[in-house]
């Protein structure tokens, strides 16, 4: 008999009536020959009222405390809905985290899942019960009940679904499933029948809230499907699996964040060590940095910038204010009022132009860039928060992601495809280190991978405006030249840089393009370096986990390699580096994290 996995967010347990159809869909499933187990969050806004009430008590609630008092809320939802399956005439159980064998970290207000024990659950289910599992929490090996932090209720459910070997998770919400973007910000967005795990992770940490990247992160790493659906209707909603909707698809979709926070460390020195301390300045502070930028240094010194979230972001200018003490040089410069918006899809690893029709649609919204930092699924850029709706709207209307088959004709033809064999050797590496993880939330680094086939092209003194980044990149993609890695730093006293990174046999043509490009513009410099590799740690996990960073960068600090460029995503935490070095960088990193 198969185990089906449901779990029911805070809005899809509101009220009564809620709960009762929620208890429907539970009864519905087992009816239809499946052993269930159902996970709930707190109801509405509970959790809020709570957190308002420890205020109204101190300033300063101790974290244990804060645990005890936040699980409260998952427990009052599991009694109710089981007397809801109670009453219509149906078994069910309900039972807190700890009582589900959820063991976790020491971590109060934001554990990690250790190891589940499931002996209890497939007891009860066994004897005909639907389990009602409090999500959002455990207890740790002192027996405290800990919270798993934001995200929590879709990370138990996930979890639970990896150790039953589930054959489904069902994420029910108050939406039909995922959309293309915000369907609030874009009318005519579209729900996609189906996404992979890739896409979906970078989607959920760029700022889709449809569901968080730590569950994400769960069913990638343990293979769970996952089907997100409306708690109001019988929608299928949308299918989170191995594979994407369309291989031929670009773009997929959009994510914006509203409110980011930017740090930023300029003139500090150029040398092997610099961004290892910096990043363990962070780690020590679990503080999650994104959009990670760093471009080629200019006079011996370099810049580093991030963003950051809100609550993080005193400690983050704290961390840089010490680094810069300990380096004994340079500034910390901070930005507000930004926000991030994102392009993902699978498709664009193999079509050129992508990154060009996108800085292209910005201009046209008179937006100026003022970071840009991609993936290989990815283009994230950082732009005036007074701008940030009108350029998802602009860019969901570029792409043509209103339609089934969104494909612009702007976009070149895609490379061949070899992804086939590479991805199902990387879904197996990541197989095996999964085996043999101590925790189940323990981070997977699957590979070190390496490419000594690339060139970098730096354009200094470019003129911070709207429309510089399109052109650049226009005139790369007519030529028909497949762009990797780009990086933008924030402008400085009116100007900026732009670094990106090519296959070595593309440099001479690039270089035409881009010096009879920028010709026009005073004081535009073009540099290159045909003698760098790029070197790149892939797995899952990389930005929730802190210290992942920290760990890679004291690896190739420890010897003394330099760090050229750096650009982060979901699944990679990518660098740049002299040629010469990447055998011995691939062998460090290989004995650290492999």
């Amino acid at each position: 008999m198969s185990i089906i996995v449901q779990k029911f967010g805070g809005t899809s347990v509101a009220t009564a009536n809620k709960i009762r159809q929620a208890a429907k869909k539970a009864i519905a499933a087992k009816a239809a020959g499946n052993q269930v187990v159902v996970v709930v969050s707190a109801r509405g806004k509970k959790t809020d009222e709570l957190v308002a009430l420890a205020a109204e008590m101190t300033d300063n609630p101790s974290p244990r405390e804060m645990d005890v008092l936040l699980s409260t809320g998952e427990q009052e939802t599991i009694a109710l809905l089981s007397m809801a399956i109670h009453s219509l005439g149906e078994q069910a159980v309900s039972l807190t985290g700890p009582q589900i064998g959820i063991m976790t970290d020491a971590a109060s207000t934001k554990a990690r899942i250790q190891k589940i024990i499931t002996t209890r659950l497939h007891e009860l289910l066994d004897a005909g019960n639907i389990v009602i599992a409090a999500g959002f929490q455990g207890h740790d090996s002192e027996g405290n009940i800990t919270t798993l932090g934001r995200g929590g209720s879709d990370t138990t459910a996930t979890a639970l679904a990896a150790v039953l070997n589930a054959s489904m998770c069902e994420i029910y919400t108050d939406v039909e499933g995922v959309f293309t973007t915000d369907p609030r910000i874009v009318p005519e967005a579209r729900k996609i029948p189906q996404i992979s795990y890739d896409e979906m992770l970078e989607l959920a940490s760029l700022g889709a809230g449809v569901m968080h990247s730590r569950s994400i992160e769960f069913a990638k790493k343990y293979q769970v499907p996952l089907r997100v659906r409306p708690a109001y209707s019988e929608g299928e909603g949308t299918l989170i699996t191995q594979e994407p909707e369309d291989s031929t698809q670009v773009v997929t979709g959009i994510a914006i964040v509203k409110d980011e926070l930017r740090v930023g460390l300029g003139g500090i020195p150029d040398r092997p060590g610099v961004m290892s301390m910096i990043f363990a300045k962070m780690a020590a502070r679990k503080i999650p940095l994104d959009l990670v930028v760093q471009d080629i240094a200019e006079g011996g010194t370099a810049e580093i910038s991030f963003t950051v979230p809100r609550q993080d972001f005193a400690e983050a200018l704290t961390a840089a204010t010490e680094a810069v003490d300990e380096l004994g040089q340079g500034s910390v410069t901070h930005g507000t009022e930004l926000s991030k918006v994102s392009i993902v899809g699978n498709g664009m690893q193999y079509h050129t132009g992508v990154a060009a029709k996108m800085f292209k649609t910005i201009a046209q919204n008179n937006t100026n860039v003022l970071m840009i930092s991609t993936g290989d699924i990815k283009i994230s850029v950082l732009i005036r928060s007074d701008q940030a709706l009108s350029t998802v709207q602009k860019i969901h209307e570029s792409f043509h992601l209103h339609e089934q088959k969104a494909i612009s004709p702007e976009i070149g033809f895609p490379q061949q495809d070899q992804k086939t064999t590479s991805q199902k050797i990387n879904t197996e590496r990541e197989h095996e280190v999964v085996l043999g993880l101590s925790n189940m939330e323990d981070i997977v680094v699957s590979d070190v991978i390496v490419d000594s086939s690339q060139a970098r092209v730096t354009i200094r003194n470019l003129p911070d405006e709207p429309g510089i980044a399109a052109t650049i990149f226009e005139a790369v993609a007519e030529g028909g030249i497949m762009v990797d890695m780009i990086v933008q730093n924030v402008s400085r006293e009116g100007v900026t840089n732009i670094s990106f990174t090519l296959p070595e046999g593309d440099l001479e043509q690039s270089l035409l393009l881009i010096r009879t490009i920028v010709e026009p513009w005073e004081g535009v410099t073009v540099s290159y370096d045909d003698h760098i590799a790029k070197i790149a740690v892939a797995g899952i996990g990389l930005r929730s986990h802190t210290g992942v960073g920290k760990k890679m960068f004291a690896a190739l600090a420890s010897k003394e390699i330099n760090i050229l460029m750096v650009g982060t995503s979901e699944m990679r935490m990518t660098t740049v580096i002299d040629r010469s070095q990447a055998e011995t960088a691939r062998a460090v990193l290989s004995e650290t994290f492999l």
